[in-house]
């Protein structure tokens, strides 16, 4: 597959995971991934343990100790002289998150917790918030601040109201605006310390450990408390499980440590309060950026284009890799500049989405990539051994090395004179039948068919895979052919002689193509030779040529004849050739001995004996061969060290 194609399916994984990712970041779907994200920022960093604010706990304990009633308000009074001690201790701010609302059961005790709180000076107290189903079912939203007189005495009010999601987790600041009737609690309380700028900005509150970790006592243990712990403090009164008062048991919430806590999971609504003053104080609120959802855009295109590019296992590394970065980085950004992003968006679904699919294109395009392969090694090698081939990769790459091998070349004899009154159509179909008979001959050996040359066939033995027994493997076929197609009658009666040369030796061998297109040859000076020995069939008449460095492995297997030494044109040295017998005759042994007179220049005796052996095989064409040489040479005698061999200027 072209690299337009990999492009185009990265631009389209990528279009996906992008779209998949802002899709989630924008709209709601989304959101238990991104308050994953958020809660388990909190798990990887230390706890931090502030010191500016001090919690003291309306609790069961101190129900009892003060002989307060868990189903109605408690004593004003208590309130009073809680306040009175936390002024005298020198407490900066003080803030109730309860609600109180009307006279009370002692309009006394209301009085003297008024004078409490303005003799402070600094107090704040909670303001309730209903919300009752208005006209046509609208929600309504409706204050309800203290009692009148609490309220005149208080430096401030604020909601108590908490913005707590779906899962009961309070992640949000309440969003403060200038129309508000009142600020939220925390909000208000913030002010009393520094000047608060009104914004709608969206901030997410910054927890500094899991409940508990603001410094607290209960509220029975606090009128006895040391001073010191309340000075220059902000204090914070309210229910540890309690909201209004002691009976309703609803101002408990969740927190992102809720996730891996395995007690103490719920976090009061005072103990929050208490963070998000601490978060205005610090300005160390947490934000989100109004272009996250590009930014998870821009990852997903990224990972969809570039994963897609990688191999399987190297795509899932770099994908680990890209996610371990993108935590990393969310942490610091989370830690160092308060910030926090949705990471579990593309680290559970961007970036799997892009590997799953860039696997997946790989895959097929592995599949379509070794059924191109298969089909090309299809033209060299049997199909099983075309698969045997697919299993070792190695071979396949492009490159090539020096190698033993056994090699054959075939041809058909007087090709260009039959096929010139041939219809292009019968040729083909007559071409096609003989090409299937032959190569099936090379195939059932277990041999590697290099190439068609026109009507010629090149095969080796012992490559691309080792062969033991390749010098036997080249004869049988050799044989197989001469049985099926050295004299192959086609359509019409045509007779197509075939000769094969057959030579063993070192050759330089591999793949001289690609990965994806297998063109594995082989090329060297003993390739030519075994050419050049195909040729010489047709000088000798024979069919099946092979030198001695072919037939000595195994002369013991297979019938030969020595037909004499040869120096064939391109080379410098003469070799003895050997012609292959289907089976020994009477006529072999006389040929034998013609020959050795000839090679002793005894050539009255070698005429008398190639005679013979035309008498017994009138169709023997080496021995027609050395007859006509011997013609030439009584007429141009050798020189003194000649020693039988014959030199060919022709191939």
């Amino acid at each position: 597959m072209t690299n337009k194609a990999q492009f185009i399916a990265g631009l389209a994984v990528g279009v996906m995971a992008a779209a998949l990712g802002a899709l989630l970041v924008y709209f709601s779907s989304g959101n238990p991934l991104k308050f994953a994200s958020y809660d388990l920022l909190f798990a990887m960093r230390p706890i931090i343990k502030p010191t500016e604010a001090l919690i003291i706990y309306i609790d069961e304990d101190s129900h009892t100790a003060l002989n307060q009633s868990f189903t109605e308000t408690w004593d004003r009074n208590l309130h009073a002289k809680l306040l009175d001690r936390l002024t005298a201790a020198g407490a900066k701010t003080v803030v109730f998150d309860i609600h109180f609302s009307g006279a009370g059961r002692d309009p006394q005790a209301t009085t003297n917790f008024a004078r409490a709180i303005k003799s402070h000076g600094r107090v704040v107290l909670g303001a309730d918030v209903a919300r009752p189903m208005g006209v046509q079912g609208v929600v309504m939203k409706r204050i309800m601040p203290p009692f009148e007189a609490l309220s005149a005495a208080a430096a401030d009010i604020g909601s108590v109201e908490l913005d707590a999601s779906h899962d009961l987790v309070v992640r949000k600041h309440l969003r403060a605006h200038p129309d508000d009737l009142v600020p939220a609690l925390s909000h208000a309380a913030a002010g009393l310390s520094k000047p608060l700028v009104h914004s709608a900005e969206e901030r997410w509150i910054n927890y500094y450990g899991p409940p508990g970790v603001i410094p607290h006592v209960n509220y029975a243990r606090a009128l006895e408390a040391p001073p010191e712990i309340f000075k220059d403090k902000t204090v914070f009164i309210g229910a540890r499980l309690l909201t209004k008062f002691a009976a309703e048991r609803k101002d408990e919430f969740k927190s992102p440590y809720s996730l891996w806590l395995k007690e103490n999971t719920f976090t009061s609504g005072v103990e929050i309060q208490a963070t998000q003053y601490l978060n205005h104080l610090r300005g160390d609120w947490l934000r989100r950026s109004d272009a996250e959802w590009w930014i998870a855009a821009l990852i997903g295109l990224c990972a969809g284009a570039g994963l897609i590019r990688l191999r399987p296992w190297m795509a899932a590394g770099t994908a680990i890799v890209a996610a371990l970065a993108l935590v990393v980085g969310s942490y610091f950004l989370f830690r160092d500049v308060q910030m926090w992003f949705p990471w579990l968006i593309p680290v559970a679904v961007q970036l799997p989405l892009a590997l799953t699919l860039a696997v997946v294109y790989q895959s097929f395009r592995l599949y379509m990539d070794n059924k191109l392969l298969e089909q090309s090694l299809s033209r060299h090698l049997s199909p099983a051994r075309a698969k045997q081939m697919l299993r070792q990769r190695d071979l396949l790459q492009p490159g090539a090395e020096k190698q033993l091998l056994s090699i054959m070349f075939t041809d058909i004899a007087d090709f260009t004179k039959l096929s010139e009154g041939m219809d292009s159509g019968e040729l083909a179909k007559l071409m096609n039948h003989y090409f299937e008979e032959a190569i099936s001959c090379v195939y059932e050996t277990d041999g590697f068919l290099v190439k068609l040359i026109g009507d010629a066939l090149f095969a080796i033995w012992n490559a691309p895979l080792g062969q033991p027994d390749h010098h036997e493997r080249v004869f049988r076929s050799a044989l197989l052919l001469k049985q099926r197609v050295t004299e192959f009658r086609g359509p019409n009666g045509v007779v197509l002689r075939t000769r094969i040369g057959i030579h063993t030796g070192t050759a330089d061998v591999g793949n001289f193509g690609s990965t994806k297109r297998f063109d594995y040859t082989a090329i060297g000076e003993n390739v030519n030779l075994a050419s050049r020995l195909e040729g010489l069939n047709k000088h000798l008449g024979t069919q099946i040529l092979a030198s001695s460095g072919a037939q000595a492995p195994v002369a013991g297997k297979f019938h030969f004849r020595c037909v004499g030494r040869f120096r064939l044109k391109g080379f410098d040295k003469a070799i003895e050739v050997h012609e292959l017998l289907a089976e020994p005759t009477e006529a072999q042994k006389i040929f034998a001995e013609a020959l050795e007179h000839f090679t002793r220049r005894n050539f009255d005796a070698a005429e008398t004996g190639f005679f013979r052996v035309l008498k017994l095989q009138p169709d023997d064409g080496p021995s027609r061969f050395y007859l006509a040489q011997l013609q030439q040479l009584r007429t141009n005698p050798p020189p003194p060290v000649w020693n039988g061999e014959i030199e060919l200027h022709e191939k």
